[in-house]
């Protein structure tokens, strides 16, 4: 039952978001309660007969259609702070976010479209994310949101 459920989960993932790659695949599967390993999460792509492209995992007779959507599609602050991120700190009326190098740009453009209301604007190096709102409370709520998609 439980692979089951896995499985119809694997297929959702990959079949609506861009999953570029196992580890993506393992953290959102984590994120929907299913905790699998690296050899659990092999399996369950061959046995989904997922292909693996440019544009990532797509399920097998798919039309591309949903990688097409999934490319256009603009990353959301999960994935990047994912992809990307390293640490989360709040100080007074701003929350500093570090990534990896580069990544800073990204996680920027993403946290500024995702239109957080707490959110007056973000300026991006290379490596850190100066999130500026309104007043420490705000900044406080978006330091713990920032917190739970890092432990996600």
């Amino acid at each position: 039952m439980m692979k089951f459920q896995r499985h119809n989960a694997i297929r959702e993932l990959v079949g609506h978001s861009l999953v570029s790659n196992q580890d993506e695949l393992r953290r959102k599967l984590r994120r929907r309660g299913f905790e699998v390993t690296q050899a659990t999460l092999s399996r369950d792509i061959h046995e989904l007969r997922l292909s693996k492209g440019p544009g990532g995992y797509s399920l097998p007779n798919s039309n591309g259609a949903a990688a097409a959507v999934a490319d256009d599609a603009q990353p959301s602050i999960e994935d990047m702070i994912e992809s990307f991120g390293v640490r989360v700190r709040q100080a007074m009326n701003q929350v500093i976010v570090n990534t990896s190098m580069g990544g800073a740009q990204p996680v920027a453009a993403a946290l500024d479209r995702a239109g957080w209301t707490e959110v007056v604007g973000t300026i991006a190096g290379d490596d850190t994310v100066l999130v500026v709102c309104l007043d420490p409370r705000r900044a406080g709520e978006v330091n713990a949101r920032l917190r739970t998609i890092f432990e996600s």
